[in-house]
C-alpha cells in the first residue's frame, strides 16, 4: 500500500456540531486503478480532483456501481464498521452484472480500514453521528466505442453523517413508474439506477410526497422498494418485506432489520407483497407501519401512502409501541458499541502507525 498523507490537512476546521453531509469530505481517499488485466497499487492520497475527460467511457455507457456503508465511534473513541463484508460482496456482485472486473478482497478491506484509521478523527461521535463511506468502482478508458471497457478505478470517499429523515414522510406508490425491470441491474448499486429514479421523485415531490414505493414492472401490484431503500410492511403483529431478486436490493440493512426482527421473537414473512393487501389493511385497521431501511437513513417511517388519488393515513403509535423504531434502536445500539453483538457484525478497525 502507498500512503500519502495531506500537506494541508482540514480536519482542524471541522465543526463536529455543525456540518454538511454529503458535501464535507475526510482528507483522505483510496484510489487503485485496473489496466492491463489487474489491479495495481492501493493508494491512500489526499482527497480532491482526478483529472478525466468527457471521453471517459464510465461516463458515456455506465459501466459505475458503488457502495454505501457506516463506521461509527463509541465514547471511548473506538472506531467500528458493520459487516463490511457484506459490502464487499455486494459490490463485486454489481461489477459482475456490470462487467467490472471484481475487486480483490484486499484492495478493499485495507485501502478501507487504513482511510478510516488516517482519518479517525473525523468521524464524530454522539447520537445519529458516523462516517459515511462511499466505495465505487467505475470505467476510466479514454474512448467512444461501445463495449467493456479496459481500464477502471476503484475509490473509496467518505463523508461525516449525521441523523435526517427523522420526521415521518409521507410516499406515493407507483402506478407507472418503475425502479427495475426483469432481467435488468436492479440488484447492483448501479450508478443509471439511481439517476431513472430522479424524475419520477421529483413527480412525487410536486404531488406533496416526499418519496416513492416503487411496484413492479409488469402490474405495479406488487411492493419492490422505497426510493433508494428497502421497505417493511406491519401489518397486526407480523412484519412483510419483499423477497429479493433481480430487480431488488440486498440490503444490508435489510438483512439486519430481518434478523434483528427474529431475534426479538416477531414473525418476519419474506415473500410477495401485494399492494392490494396493504390497502386492505389500511382500510380495516391493521396496517401499523411502513418505514424503509438503508445504511444512510437507517429508519424512515412513513405516516401517510399515497394510492390512485388517495391518501392514506397511517396510525400514529404510542411510545414503545413502533417496530421500527425499537428494530432501529437495537441495530444502532451494536453499531455504536452500546449493546451486545450477538452476530458479529461490528469489526474493530485498530489503530495503527503508517510509514509513508
Amino acid at each position: 500500500m502507498i500512503i500519502q498523507k495531506s500537506s494541508n490537512p482540514r480536519i482542524a476546521t471541522f465543526d463536529p456540531d455543525n456540518f454538511s453531509f454529503g458535501n464535507t469530505f475526510i482528507d483522505h481517499m483510496v484510489i487503485c486503478e485496473y489496466e492491463n488485466g489487474k489491479w495495481g497499487d492501493v493508494k491512500i492520497v489526499p482527497y480532491g480532483a482526478i483529472g478525466f475527460t468527457p471521453a471517459m467511457m464510465g461516463v458515456n455507457y455506465g459501466q459505475a456501481c458503488f457502495e454505501g456503508m457506516k463506521a461509527y465511534k463509541d465514547k471511548e473513541g473506538q472506531i467500528f464498521l458493520f459487516r463490511p463484508e457484506k459490502n464487499f460482496q455486494r459490490i463485486n456482485k454489481s461489477a459482475k452484472r456490470l462487467a467490472i472486473p471484481e475487486i480483490p478482497e484486499n484492495v478493499f478491506m485495507e485501502g478501507l480500514k487504513t482511510l478510516v484509521d488516517i482519518d479517525r478523527d473525523w468521524i464524530p461521535h454522539g447520537e445519529g453521528k458516523s462516517l459515511y463511506i462511499r466505495p465505487v468502482v467505475f470505467a476510466t478508458e479514454e474512448a467512444l466505442k461501445a463495449r467493456i471497457s479496459e481500464k477502471y478505478m476503484f475509490a473509496i470517499v467518505a463523508t461525516p453523517a449525521k441523523s435526517y429523515y427523522t420526521a415521518p414522510v409521507s410516499v406515493k406508490i407507483s402506478d407507472h413508474y418503475s425502479r427495475a425491470a426483469n432481467g435488468g441491474v436492479g440488484a447492483a448499486k448501479a450508478a443509471g439506477n439511481y439517476a431513472a429514479s430522479f424524475y419520477p421523485t421529483q413527480l412525487a415531490i410536486e404531488e406533496g410526497y416526499e418519496q416513492i414505493i416503487w411496484t413492479d414492472d409488469c402490474s405495479h401490484e406488487y411492493f419492490e422498494e422505497s426510493g433508494t431503500m428497502n421497505v417493511f410492511v406491519r401489518i397486526n403483529d407480523t412484519i412483510y418485506t419483499p423477497k429479493t431478486s433481480d430487480k431488488i436490493l440486498d440490503g444490508v440493512t435489510r438483512d439486519s432489520f430481518i434478523q434483528l426482527a427474529k431475534h426479538r421473537g416477531i414473525e418476519v414473512v419474506i415473500d410477495d407483497v401485494k399492494v392490494a393487501d396493504v390497502v386492505a389493511a389500511q382500510k380495516n385497521g391493521t396496517l401499523k407501519e411502513v418505514w424503509g431501511v438503508g445504511t444512510a437513513v437507517v429508519t424512515s417511517i412513513f405516516e401517510a401512502l399515497g394510492y390512485n388519488g388517495e391518501h392514506l393515513e397511517l396510525p400514529k403509535l404510542a411510545s414503545g409501541e413502533s417496530f421500527a423504531e425499537q428494530l432501529k434502536t437495537d441495530l444502532v445500539n451494536i453499531q455504536t458499541n452500546q449493546a451486545e453483538d450477538p452476530f458479529g457484525w461490528r469489526v474493530l478497525v485498530e489503530e495503527q502507525v503508517y510509514s509513508v
